[in-house]
């Protein structure tokens, strides 16, 4: 009796503490321009595909910023990182991707990433 305790506590301590991760991908057209373009012609290429990150960690539930933040600065560092000053460069094919890891409620991280393709028109 006492050996299938102790077997019982090991495995609820083992399940307790064991570190899962959830993840999740959103495709979504995030782009509102109503600019119309037409591809009759292969008049575009595509550059280079760029992402942007961000990420927090909580303890006990406390700490870091929102999910609204969080997704607001990794499209931050993917804009940056796109480079679209210079020509007539688009971001098309927009992926969110969301991961989730840790030991809940004690320690978790979350973190956002979101990348696209960036396109130029001739």
């Amino acid at each position: 009796m006492k050996k299938l305790s102790y077997s019982l506590i090991a495995i609820a301590f083992v399940v307790f503490l064991n570190s899962c991760g959830v993840s999740g991908a959103y495709m979504l057209n995030q782009n509102q321009n109503t600019t119309q373009v037409t591809l009759s012609t292969s008049n575009y290429k595509v550059l280079e595909r760029v992402s942007g990150s961000s990420e927090v960690e909580y303890v006990l539930i406390f700490g870091g910023v929102k999910k609204r933040q969080l997704y607001a600065n990794a499209y931050k560092e993917m804009v940056d990182a796109a480079n679209l000053e210079s020509g007539s460069k688009a971001l098309v094919n927009l992926v969110t991707e969301e991961h989730v890891g840790g030991a809940f409620p004690f320690y978790y991280k979350r973190t956002i990433t979101v990348s696209a393709n960036v396109v130029e028109f001739e």
